[in-house]
Order: structure tokens, then C-alpha cells, then sequence
């Protein structure tokens, strides 16, 4: 008994407390989300796509075989933008990349709204799929770069969660139709 005083006499109460959570940077993790929103991209456009079909068809006078290739396309387009972002992002930078991937989708959502025929709409259909591919490469990157080391792990696999929540809604949105 009389050695445990001497034991401890060199240590002080706040050492006995137990250790600090480490403060989490609240901005970073801010711009962490926001950079995943990118990938709201890739569900819209599935989402939206699946329901605007049936009146595209209709408009536009197309072919079964057309609306699935317009439909289906997205992945391949996608893959252009997929091996042109790294590219990007390391001449500009990630920041500036995921503004050019949201001009790039904007302009691809603007060519397909405005598309008189079928080749038009295929030609936004591309431009997107291109900004999309830019998207699902970026918006990981640039999460895990900014994330603080704490949340790391979740903010990067947030994109991926994204995706399927706005799958799921923007299909559900269109039950009524």
C-alpha cells in the first residue's frame, strides 16, 4: 500500500482523463458533401431518363432499339469522362475540376432539352454522359483530399450513396406518370 502513492506521485489528475476526440474540421467536411453532390449527376440522369423515354419515343418518333441505346449509352459515354478527368484534374486542379464538371453536364442538359431530332439529342446525350464519367472519377478524389482524416473513409463513399438515393427517387418521383 504504501508503494502506490509513490507510483503515481508524478502524475496529474488530467492524465488519468481519458483521451480528447480529435476536433473535427466542420468547413472541410462541408466541401467534402458538396463535392459529392456531384454525383447527383449520375442518378438524375438515370432517374429522369427512365421516365422521359416514353414521351421521348412519343415525340420524337423513335424505335424501341433507340431509346435503349439513348438509355444505355450513358455508360459508355461516361467512360470518356472517366479517362479524361485525371487528366484534368491534375493540369487544373480538383477544385476547378468539379466546376468543369458541372459546366459540362449543364451544357449537356442544355442540348438534350433543346434537341429537335434524334442525332441532336444523342450529341447531349454524349455531352453529359461525358461531364457524368468527369463526376464519378472527381468527386471521390477531391472528398478524400479534403476530408479530415477522422471521417475520411465515409465522406469518400458518400458519392456512392448518393447515387443510389437519387436513383431510388427520382424512380419513385415518376410512379405517378
Amino acid at each position: 500500500m504504501a508503494l502506490l502513492p509513490i507510483l503515481y506521485a508524478d502524475k496529474t489528475l488530467p492524465d488519468f482523463d481519458p483521451p480528447k476526440k480529435p476536433k473535427r474540421n466542420k468547413f472541410a467536411i462541408a466541401i467534402a458533401i458538396l463535392a459529392s453532390m456531384t454525383s447527383i449527376l449520375l442518378g438524375y440522369d438515370i432517374g429522369v431518363m427512365s421516365g422521359a423515354a416514353k414521351f421521348i419515343k412519343e415525340q420524337f418518333k423513335l424505335a424501341d432499339v433507340q431509346i435503349e441505346i439513348l438509355s444505355g449509352t450513358i455508360n459508355i459515354y461516361s467512360l470518356v469522362g472517366l479517362a479524361m478527368a485525371g487528366r484534368m484534374s491534375d493540369w487544373i486542379g480538383r477544385r476547378y475540376t468539379v466546376v468543369v464538371v458541372g459546366v459540362i453536364f449543364f451544357v449537356g442538359a442544355i442540348l438534350m432539352g433543346f434537341a429537335t431530332n434524334y442525332t441532336f439529342l444523342m450529341v447531349g446525350r454524349f455531352v453529359a454522359g461525358v461531364g457524368v464519367g468527369y463526376a464519378l472519377m472527381i468527386a471521390p478524389v477531391y472528398t478524400a483530399e479534403v476530408s479530415p482524416a477522422s471521417v475520411r473513409g465515409f465522406l469518400t463513399s458518400f458519392p456512392e450513396h448518393i447515387v443510389s438515393a437519387h436513383i431510388y427517387l427520382y424512380f419513385t418521383s415518376l410512379l405517378p406518370i
